[in-house]
């Protein structure tokens, strides 16, 4: 059954509504895992270090989409809530083709700062090589890559969360079936993983690009429209905190692998990357939903809606203290053996990555509070709190950590660097919402 942005809340409607976000989340996850997985067992060691080294740079440029998206969704749904569904699909026109337009240019640019950049990061000889075999692939899907992240956003808005499930479902079937073939049957190694991702990224931009091309049962439809420079500037800084959270985690991800290699050696990135890997599929419940619930929040908001503000805030808080706790301690849980699927075949690999990652999950419970907290300024169209709150959790914080702890610590001081981190944004983050309780009414 349909849910509109407009209805009243209770939890069973708020967690039916924002439980395909959550799911979708989790699937992508899965899906990256399994591109892990075929490269570490069946491209080897070297060549999975090489794709953890190198991931981060196509996803910096892909996260315009991000920022496109739920910068754009808040905007367009605060407009409906406002009453004016005609200028609402004018700015969701506007942010597809800008879409389009930032990514053919970042695809460009990329493809000139490949090998560069990588040298950068530390590869090189055989390292070098896989790198950037590897990302010119998807450089070539990136343009898709950016609509698929920014139609994450906009079909929530369209009240159509089922659908961006369904497009994530078979874009990542498509992305595991071709894994399976282009490296384990056709061996075509770091080529055939790229090119899987590609394929399927081309998918989840395509396929909701034709959808809103043509006529359908939501208030947007694609057509003609200016390039205003106000609302898509709005919608820029309004969504720079998702785009700068993306690209903080991409940068953060160099410097931890920066460290491990210094401190480590290549076994540290490689179990680094194992963790990130595993660590999407927990981490996916608090974006999912941050995703799912953002468009409820801004309609209410822009319908001036107060009392439903309200509860929407106290239900999300409540919601997510306690899939804290269950996903934390499902992580303990189920470590080994998730270790194990990657890096069963090197027994010291394994226990360093057993114990990295039993650190890291400990930062559960504070990480899905400020993931909501950031979401819910966005979703309120205030881009400044909710880009600080990004820079300073995503960045600035983890930065010192993971530079000053392990001078003390080694590498246990590496992976509890996101729990330091995590704690020092909690009270960032509660500060900023009880300073704009009473300009949003959202307590």
């Amino acid at each position: 059954m349909r849910i509109s942005l407009s209805e009243h809340f209770t939890y069973p409607k708020l967690l039916r509504f924002t439980f395909p976000s959550v799911i979708m989340m989790i699937f992508m996850s899965i899906y990256c895992i399994v591109d892990g997985i075929f490269v570490s067992n069946f491209v080897g060691k070297t060549p999975f270090a090489a794709v953890n080294l190198i991931m981060p740079f196509p996803i910096i440029l892909g996260t315009v989409g991000y920022m496109l998206g739920t910068g754009g969704s808040a905007l367009v749904s605060k407009t409906l809530g406002e009453g004016d569904g005609e200028k609402a699909n004018g700015y969701f026109s506007m942010i597809v083709f800008a879409a389009v337009i930032s990514g053919v240019t970042l695809a460009a640019a990329g493809e000139i700062f490949l090998r560069p950049v990588a040298k950068l990061l530390g590869a090189d000889g055989d390292m070098l090589e896989y790198c950037v075999r590897y990302s010119r692939i998807l450089l070539a899907a990136l343009p898709a890559f950016v609509l698929q992240n920014v139609f994450q956003s906009l079909l929530i808005a369209a009240e159509k969360p089922n659908v961006g499930l369904g497009l994530t479902i078979i874009a990542g079937v498509t992305n595991m079936a071709l894994d399976f073939l282009f490296i384990a049957v056709f061996k075509w190694g770091v080529e055939g993983a790229a090119a899987a991702t590609g394929i399927s990224q081309t998918v989840g931009g395509a396929v909701p690009l034709v959808y809103f091309l043509c006529r359908n049962d939501t208030p947007f439809r694609i057509r003609r429209t200016r390039m205003e420079p106000k609302p898509l500037i709005k919608t820029c800084t309004n969504g720079s905190s998702e785009m700068l959270s993306n690209i903080s985690a991409s940068l953060i991800g160099m410097i931890y692998n920066f460290q491990l290699m210094r401190i480590t050696g290549e076994n540290g990135v490689a179990a680094y990357g194992v963790i990130m890997y595993a660590n999407f599929i927990f981490t996916g419940v608090f974006f999912g939903y941050a995703l799912g619930s953002a468009p409820v929040i801004s309609y209410h908001f822009g319908a001036e809606n107060y009392d439903e503000l309200k509860s929407l805030f106290k239900k999300s808080v409540v919601l997510l203290c306690l899939s804290s706790v269950v996903l934390t301690s499902l992580a303990l849980l189920f470590t080994p053996p998730l270790s194990k699927i990657f890096v069963g075949y090197d027994r010291e690999l394994f226990y360093l990555t057993c114990r990295g990652f039993r650190w890291y999950s400990l930062s559960f419970p504070l990480m899905g509070l400020n993931v909501f907290g950031s979401s819910l300024f966005t979703a309120l169209n205030n881009g400044a709190v909710s880009a600080a709150v990004s820079f300073l959790r995503t960045l600035a914080f983890q930065v010192l950590a993971v530079l000053i702890l392990p001078v003390f610590f080694g590498a246990d001081g590496i992976w509890t660097a996101v729990i330091a981190a995590e704690a020092a944004a909690l009270a960032v983050t509660a500060a900023f919402v009880i300073k704009n309780k009473n300009k949003y009414h959202y307590m």
